[in-house]
């Protein structure tokens, strides 16, 4: 019986991620947060109160567990120091660089103790550094461009929405993308997603960029405004950011649908569906399944797994997968 810690159940990556991984035999699923008595559990899952950012009350929770997931950004390196340390496998969907950097850091503790901890395990990054690796083993030496296309009418949390406005302005530059039907050709806006920091690593390409836009133009717009140096100020402001929080929180301009799409010279690839959050939390869960039979180690999803073969299951689960 392998037992799954989730950090982050009560989120809506959190919770695809259980719902999916009920499905695997022999598999127990706990669902770990602050206050598990006011959060909507997935049925079959186990629901227990831990504090991440408690050392001893985290170190109480990992008794027999197998592998954690973690769904938040809390503390994520002193986490995976402790699973690690314990023997527990280690899974993390985070899109921070820096969190990622952190973990990355603890490979050779990995190594000594024989688990592996995966990153980058996700829709961006996870699906798009597959895809990356695809379109690059075909033409190695050109830059990879990734494109991200959310939809604005999914419900996210405030931690989510937060993290998002931290990005706006991070990083200069636009450009233009073909996204599959019904998007066609367009603009993204630089946003630091750490796939673009760890492809010219992992790959070996010579650089990466990563582009972000939303369902909604009108939006796509706002992002643009929200970049320049005056309006990001502004939304530093605390004031500001809470409101703004409140209001993105319950207004939703477009769908939840979503698309990514990786160029590397003339080569194209992309992915596409309903709910990104669905998308993260299943790949996630897939991850999971295979993780006792990956090398020990600190690794991202591309070095870890086959990428054709993980996009093509991951696709059959009501996802459109497309590798030109």
């Amino acid at each position: 019986m392998r037992t799954i810690l989730i950090l982050g159940e009560y989120g809506a990556v959190g919770r695809w991620a259980a719902a999916a991984l009920t499905e695997h035999p022999g598999t127990r699923v706990i669902a770990g947060g602050r206050n598990p008595d006011q959060a909507r559990h997935v049925p079959g899952t186990t629901a227990i109160r831990v504090d991440a950012a408690d050392p001893e009350d985290l170190d109480r929770a990992l008794d027999g567990v197998t592998t954690v997931l973690m769904c938040a950004e809390i503390d994520n390196g002193r986490v995976a120091r402790t699973c690690l340390e314990r023997g527990i496998g280690y899974v993390d969907v985070s899109a921070s660089h820096g969190v990622l950097a952190e973990i990355q850091d603890l490979d050779d503790l990995a190594r000594e103790r024989g688990v592996t901890a995966a990153l980058s395990v996700g829709l961006v990054p996870g699906v798009t550094n597959l895809l990356a690796r695809v379109r690059a083993e075909r033409e190695p030496a050109g830059e990879v461009r990734i494109g991200v296309l959310l939809g604005s009418g999914e419900q996210h949390g405030a931690a989510a929405i937060a993290w998002t406005l931290d990005g706006l302005g991070a990083l200069a530059g636009s450009w233009t993308m073909r996204f599959p039907e019904p998007y066609g050709m367009r603009t993204v806006h630089r946003f630091p997603f750490s796939d673009q920091y760890t492809l010219p690593g992992t790959l070996g390409v010579p650089a990466a960029r990563t582009g972000l836009c939303l369902d909604s133009r009108l939006l796509t717009g706002l992002l643009a405004v929200a970049r320049r140096p005056a309006a990001a100020r502004l939304l530093r402001r605390r004031g500001v950011r809470e409101l703004l929080i409140r209001v993105l929180r319950n207004v939703h301009l477009g769908g939840d649908r979503f698309a990514v799409t990786v160029s590397s010279g003339t080569a194209r690839a992309s992915f596409s569906g309903s709910s990104q959050s669905r998308a993260t939390g299943r790949a996630a869960a897939l991850l999971i399944r295979d993780l006792p039979a990956l090398p020990p180690g600190v690794r991202h999803i591309e070095q870890l797994v086959d990428p054709a073969a993980f996009l093509a299951e991951l696709a059959a689960g009501g996802f459109d997968l497309r590798l030109d």
